[in-house]
């Protein structure tokens, strides 16, 4: 049975928290908790969802803010994003107080995952690509059955994601967006970490950083 996704936007940058269900058992992981716990803890509810993991991609605080206190409350693991990240995990605090977010707690991830891994929520299981660029441990969860990625802030609707901050690597996240996640296929539709959804296959064509016309 397939999973079931419900997207909600937190924190001042909107940024797309995403509560991945499996329909059958009804457990669920909670993709880039990055604060407004209330409002995801209500998605939980209306969905009927058993929380039973977070899943990051990567340890920004718009993503990762609210994950500390969240896993605590809950009662539930963290994983990811990859251990290069570690230095963004210990910095949340700064991040938070420098964007004015509610306070962000430092926490150490239960699993780092790994390019090739994989993430398993009830009968639903995700491959672990390690995508680098963005953040240097930034990881995308892909879905190979109903065709979906949760690709974090890697790429967007019509953009991609921002490399000037420390260890961003702009030739590094275009090798991780064409290299790694468009031979995965036109037709995969993705979520990224702001904004709307799109398809590889469309941004493959229109996106005005890595279109294939862009050589």
């Amino acid at each position: 049975m397939p999973a079931a996704l419900a997207i909600v936007p937190v924190t001042p940058f909107q940024q797309n928290c995403t509560i991945l269900m499996c329909q059958e058992t009804h457990e669920a992981a909670i993709v880039d908790p990055g604060g407004d716990l209330e409002r995801i803890e209500q998605a939980l509810q209306k969905m009927q969802a058993k929380p039973v993991a977070i899943w990051l991609t990567h340890a920004h605080v718009d993503h990762a803010g609210g994950t500390a206190d969240l896993a605590e409350k809950l009662g539930i693991p963290i994983t990811g994003p990859q251990k290069e990240d570690q230095f963004w995990i210990e910095l949340l605090p700064k991040q938070s107080a420098a964007y004015g977010f509610t306070p962000a707690r430092t926490f150490t991830p239960d699993r780092w995952l790994e390019d090739g891994d994989t993430v398993t929520v009830g009968k639903v299981t995700l491959q672990v690509i390690h995508t680098p660029g963005h953040t240097p441990g930034h990881v995308v969860f892909y879905q190979p059955e109903q065709k979906f990625a949760l690709v974090g802030d890697v790429i967007f609707n019509g953009s991609i994601g921002r490399t000037d901050f420390p260890r961003g690597n702009h030739q590094q996240l275009i090798n991780s967006i064409r290299g790694k996640l468009f031979p995965l296929g036109d037709e995969v539709e993705f979520v990224c970490g702001h904004g709307p959804n799109s398809t590889f296959g469309r941004e493959r064509q229109t996106n005005p950083f890595v279109a294939d016309h862009r050589g």
